[in-house]
């Protein structure tokens, strides 16, 4: 032990911690880990190179044309680009899968990789892509116009960008959203005001701000997915692995520029604070979630479980006896809760100087039609066999699937929240079978929605077979949209090629060369 007198040690010179980090990183990039690493970084780079012809690329991109590029958009140019952007992808892809087998333990070498280095990887990966062009889709151009409506005076929860007419914004707004009100809530609209106030009508500059506003939600990600496992019993670095350093994630909620990052950011870090006993907090920034998107308030009537089962505890420890009856424990906890929820979404919405209107706008995801949705499958499963015909949203068939999903979405949200209270991991386990059932049965559903139920799972103790079955299927989503944002499902080669990858993904994860295409050495195989 130092004495008073005894001199404090002379802190290291920065020369010397610059040169050991350094060494650190170099021993790191030298490893396989580091070299997956890398792989998915030139990945990112290609993607962003690539997306400038392949890309949700603007109608008219006077950028292209005078550094002379527009001819990557036509062609045998858009051709290259879009093997370019592939090529990105499934480079992106084979280094998450190589991360992972390190990560389980399923590793050639077996070293592991710990969670800074994982993060640090995110970082890396991400860069190249807060420069693309958005990639895979073209909702950031509704954002921007729906921002430009709230700056210019206009009620986004009234009106769609067509009437408001925003400009050149509404150039490269979807068909399917030009006259739909905006579904998000008012810090959403207030974020978009803002960067259109400071971008103006500059696509670039606001699609690339609109993408560092996201990056809160990733450093969200990054703290909360991980704390979650110490409620929920997964392992940190399988975790971060699985929910965030994932190609459908980054690719997607980066390089889609997707608000979805901010929502799930926001959720996974509310329902940690909340199993950390910081309930008010916890119900604030879940709040703040719902005013980014809806879909956040699917957990809080599962928080309210959480608290009651703490202060339960919390009197048990003090000798305090039993709660009170259930119902007033309910009513007491559940009205506090609510009563944060309301203030947080009342300051929100006078801000923005808007209602609720978004709420009815919710519906306009009715216009999505596409196979990931089970009410689309079951419809079109009835006209292959009747004469009912699915020829557009207003299609009786595809209405009356719909509704039948719906009612059993209800009744599936009531009995999980019911049945799912005992525990906390209980009631994780229902926010995250509800979400699953939201994303399965709603009207529509995008490859991105599955980064909600995502986030939570990956808290969990989850086995290798199951890790398999996940990098399979968030291959095939990531495979089965275009570049461009158009939805790959009605090309018979497409889907085939996208299955395969994915089933070769999965089975990657444990063994290292499933097709057997490397030269047998006489080694056994992990």
């Amino acid at each position: 032990m130092e004495t008073p007198e005894s001199p404090r040690p002379a802190p290291l010179p920065v020369s010397h911690n610059l040169r050991w980090w350094m060494r650190v990183s170099a021993d790191f990039l030298r490893s396989p880990e580091g070299h997956a690493a890398l792989l998915g970084f030139w990945g990112a780079l290609l993607i962003t190179v690539g997306g400038l012809g392949a890309g949700a690329v603007r109608r008219r991109d006077p950028l292209l044309e005078h550094a002379h590029l527009s001819w990557l958009r036509f062609g045998h140019g858009y051709t290259l680009a879009t093997i370019v952007v592939w090529v990105g992808v499934l480079a992106m892809i084979v280094a998450w899968v190589r991360l992972g087998r390190a990560t389980i333990g399923t590793g050639e070498h077996g070293s592991g990789v710990t969670l800074n280095e994982l993060r640090a990887i995110v970082g890396i990966w991400i860069f190249p892509l807060l420069f693309a062009v958005p990639m895979f889709s073209q909702d950031v151009y509704s954002y921007l116009a729906q921002g430009a409506l709230l700056r210019d005076g206009f009620d986004p929860y009234r009106i769609g960008p067509l009437q408001g007419n925003p400009g050149v914004l509404l150039d490269n707004v979807s068909p399917v959203w030009l006259t739909t009100t905006a579904p998000y809530g008012p810090i959403f609209l207030l974020l978009g005001r803002a960067i259109t106030t400071v971008t103006g009508d500059n696509v670039v500059a606001g699609t690339i701000a609109m993408r560092l506003v996201m990056l809160p939600g990733l450093a969200l990600m990054m703290w909360a997915v991980p704390h979650l496992t110490k409620h929920l019993g997964g392992k940190p670095t399988v975790a971060l692995w699985l929910a965030v350093l994932n190609p459908l994630v980054l690719i997607h909620l980066i390089g889609g520029v997707h608000n979805e990052m901010l929502m799930v950011g926001l959720m996974a870090a509310g329902i940690a604070l909340v199993l950390e006993h910081h309930h008010v907090a916890g119900i604030v920034v879940v709040a703040i979630g719902v005013a980014i998107k809806a879909t956040a308030g699917v957990a809080l009537p599962f928080l309210v479980w959480i608290w009651m089962i703490h202060e339960r505890e919390r009197r048990a420890a003090e000798h305090k006896g039993p709660l009170p009856h259930p119902i007033w424990t309910f009513a007491k906890i559940g009205g506090l809760g609510l009563s944060v929820f309301a203030a947080v979404f009342a300051l929100a919405s006078a801000a923005a100087g808007v209602g609720i209107g978004w709420l009815t706008a919710l519906s306009g995801s009715k216009l999505i039609i596409n196979w990931l949705s089970l009410p689309t499958i079951l419809a079109y499963m009835v006209s292959w066999v009747t004469p009912l015909r699915v020829d557009g949203a207003g299609s009786s068939v595809l209405i009356a699937t719909r509704a039948i999903c719906a009612l059993a979405l209800g009744v599936i949200l009531v009995w999980t929240w019911w049945r799912f209270k005992r525990t906390e991991r209980e009631a994780v386990l229902g926010i995250l079978i509800a979400f699953v059932a939201i994303v399965i049965l709603s009207p529509a559903a995008l490859p991105w929605y599955y980064s909600w139920p995502l986030a939570l799972a990956a808290g969990f103790a989850l086995s290798t077979p199951t890790l398999m079955l996940l990098v399979g299927l968030c291959t095939w989503l990531m495979l089965v949209f275009e570049p461009g944002g158009a939805i790959g499902l009605y090309n018979f080669w497409h889907v085939a090629a996208a299955t395969f990858a994915a089933v070769v993904a999965a089975l990657s994860l444990r063994t290292v060369d499933p097709l057997r295409l490397r030269a047998d050495t006489g080694k056994a195989r992990p």
